[in-house]
């Protein structure tokens, strides 16, 4: 803004020495009617609009006019100056307040300067009229371009805004599935297998519990996090770091503990990008929740695989099978794979169920 204020102070000088100056050294006068100092003070009137018009620019636009129909008697660069301010007052004027505010006063503007060229005895009134009207229009088409810009900016950042805002609650709705569904499937399982061991096998049924109760502790403290993120806003975890690569063994072992013998190898990887680290690592949990829920299997094998800037994941197991049914589950792990344009597919065998996700990333170059 104070930029802005500085180039119309200097268009004002510009004009006003170059229209004085003129004056002064007798490149034209004044007409033999008017008085001297009324014909200085108009001069001055007529780049005061140039300034004004950043702060009011319909009053700016409305006062250009008017010094314009007092300078129409005078013509040369009087009128030159006040047209031109004129032009300048109503361009800011389309600008802030748009087309459809200034259609009529631009058309006003036109009338009446060609009501006034005519009307009133004035050195040129065809010279009047074609630059008058010229410079009117040239701030009209200029406001109205600069405006439909800064509106179709202001669209695109809005859009911008509402998709940033459904990515993330769509990540948090991931998370917040992959974390509940997991956990709660797993305390579903071992609560049903200590009500039944309760009176026969207590030994067996205070393990259940126990597997309850730290799954419960964990899952709180997950949905903590999450919950902090949503309400700090900066999508910076409030209480533990995101789950990666790293906890994939922690997860084996607690599924594990809800019935079937899992089987984890992870090979040709010792570290992921942080964001793939995560996507393993809930793609894995989903696919044992399945497995625990579902599949009634013995026994689950989790290859997770590395090399060549992709990592590769699957999860077999010996249960019942059958057409997988597609849930918010499968669709979180197609997402999750969809990011990194990868490769997913879920899908009966012979012996049981498979799942497979192929992640490409780009592997971190080593600084030098």
């Amino acid at each position: 803004m104070r930029i802005r204020v500085v180039l119309d102070v200097l268009a004002v000088l510009v004009l006003a020495l170059g229209a004085g100056g003129n004056l002064a050294a007798g490149a034209w006068s004044l007409p033999p009617w008017l008085p001297a100092w009324l014909g200085w003070t108009i001069l001055v009137l007529s780049v005061a609009p140039i300034v004004l018009r950043r702060w009011w620019p319909r009053a700016a636009y409305i006062g250009s006019l008017v010094v314009t129909a007092a300078a129409v008697p005078i013509g040369g660069p009087v009128l030159a100056t006040s047209v031109v301010a004129a032009g300048c007052a109503l361009y800011t004027f389309v600008v802030t307040r748009g087309s459809r505010a200034t259609r009529a006063g631009f058309a006003a503007g036109l009338v009446g300067i060609g009501v006034i060229a005519f009307a009133v005895p004035n050195p040129s009134t065809a010279t009047t009229v074609n630059f008058g009207a010229s410079a009117l229009v040239v701030g009209f088409a200029l406001g109205i371009a600069v405006h439909g810009r800064r509106e179709h900016a202001a669209i695109e950042r809005e859009t911008h805004a509402q998709q940033a805002v459904s990515a993330e609650r769509l990540r948090i709705a991931r998370e917040m599935h992959d974390v509940v569904a997991h956990s709660m499937s797993l305390i579903a399982v071992k609560a049903a297998v200590g009500n039944h061991l309760a009176l026969e096998q207590p030994d067996q049924a205070r393990d259940a519990l126990r597997v309850i109760e730290d799954t419960s502790r964990e899952t709180l403290a997950e949905l903590r996090r999450m919950l902090g993120v949503l309400r700090d806003g900066t999508g910076v975890p409030a209480l533990a770091p995101a789950p990666s690569l790293d906890d994939l063994r922690t997860l084996a072992e607690r599924a594990q503990q809800a019935g079937p013998a899992v089987d984890l190898v992870v090979d040709g990887l010792t570290e992921l990008p942080s964001g793939v680290g995560q996507s393993v690592y809930r793609i894995v949990q989903e696919a044992l929740t399945n497995v625990v829920k579902h599949a009634a299997a013995a026994k689950c094998r989790i290859q997770v695989t590395g090399a060549d800037g992709e990592v590769t994941i699957e999860v077999l197991d010996d249960g019942r099978g059958g057409e997988a049914v597609p849930g918010h589950g499968l669709i979180g792990m197609r997402e999750r794979v969809a990011v990194y344009a990868g490769e997913f597919s879920a899908a009966p065998t012979e012996t049981g169920f498979r799942v497979f996700a192929r992640l490409p990333y780009e592997e971190k170059v080593a600084a030098r």
